[in-house]
């Protein structure tokens, strides 16, 4: 099945992004503290520094650490925080390697449910509750993965019309209703965070 996605708004990355799920995987795992279209067009500069046209979690695994958080730190670096980062990706890619041979669609292939589903992205390292849902989302709206139960497993994220993460984000203008929202989140957060207003 052909997919096209439009997260980044920026050609190489959104066509990598369409043609791999590794990437995919990598963009979620880097959206964190940056923009979501930053973190989701990172992986086609990570390609290019490596260069190569797409993401290869072997390549990825057994690669020079130190080298790889380099590659992560050159100007533009791909991250706010990029040695950090380069140890989460190259985490994610060993074990892509030794549980799925190397595989990212090897993760959610044959989920029998949204619970299920939920339950192996979350299994991967750096994926915590609310990326997990979030990226079952993703999956879920613009990849076709949609296992019964999926929208509840995605919690918030899943609900139709809404445009509280990446997985809502299909063009320009989702983009900036989901960067309007995120900002809204963080105001709220600010002002019910201890403290606040004494």
């Amino acid at each position: 099945m052909d997919i096209t996605v439009r997260i980044t708004q920026q050609e190489e990355a959104d066509a990598l992004l369409s043609r791999s799920v590794l990437a995919l995987l990598v963009g979620a795992l880097l959206d964190r503290q940056i923009p979501s279209d930053q973190a989701f067009a990172a992986p086609a500069t990570i390609a290019r520094r490596l260069g190569c046209e797409d993401l290869d979690a072997n390549r990825i695994a057994w690669h020079d650490p130190e080298h790889l958080a380099a590659l992560f730190a050159a100007r533009p670096a791909v991250h706010a925080y990029p040695a950090a980062m380069a140890r989460r990706v190259q985490d994610l890619c060993r074990h892509l390697v030794t549980r799925h041979n190397g595989r990212a669609a090897a993760v959610w292939e044959g989920a029998a449910t949204g619970r299920d589903l939920y339950r192996r992205i979350n299994e991967l390292p750096g994926f915590g509750r609310q990326k997990a849902q979030i990226f079952v989302a993703l999956l879920g709206k613009q990849y076709g993965v949609q296992p019964d139960g999926w929208r509840a497993a995605a919690g918030p994220y899943g609900e139709d019309g809404t445009f509280r993460s990446v997985a809502d984000i299909n063009g320009l203008e989702s983009l900036e209703k989901v960067r309007a929202h995120r900002q809204q989140e963080r105001r709220a957060a600010k002002n019910t965070a201890p403290g606040h207003g004494t």
